[in-house]
């Protein structure tokens, strides 16, 4: 069964080879839709970290206390 899924998935990298896709389709606004911005550096208060951005830049979101 492990055989399986490591054929499934030198399949498919083969095929978006075929395609002319080089990487993983990534969506562009990931950071937007966590409610995120994208900042230089490390995130500060009163935000946190939630991810990276695709230029290199972390993504953070504002911390909202109750």
């Amino acid at each position: 069964m492990r055989i399986l899924h490591v054929l499934l998935v030198v399949l498919f990298l083969m095929l978006q080879g075929a395609a002319g896709q080089h990487e993983f389709p990534r969506p562009h606004d990931a950071c937007t839709r966590l409610n995120g911005r994208c900042f230089p550096g490390i995130c500060r208060r009163p935000y946190y970290w939630v991810g990276q951005c695709g230029n290199g830049f972390s993504c953070c979101r504002r911390c909202v206390e109750m």
